[in-house]
């Protein structure tokens, strides 16, 4: 693995942790926050279902 796939790899997970960010906060206005436990929670099981584990530091 060169160091532009570290680059693109890294890019590509803050990307989709921003998107996942932005889906709930959307859903949560959408809802006037009032399942907002669960939707959290759902997001945190997909991100850890696609290996984004934001309790984890990112790897190189």
């Amino acid at each position: 693995m060169g160091i532009f796939d570290r680059f693109k790899n890294k890019a590509s997970r803050d990307r989709a942790k921003d998107m996942s960010d932005t889906a709930e906060r959307k859903i949560n206005e959408k809802t006037g926050n009032k399942y907002e436990g669960q939707v959290d929670s759902a997001q945190q099981k997909a991100e850890g279902q696609l290996g984004m584990d934001r309790d984890r530091p990112d790897r190189p």
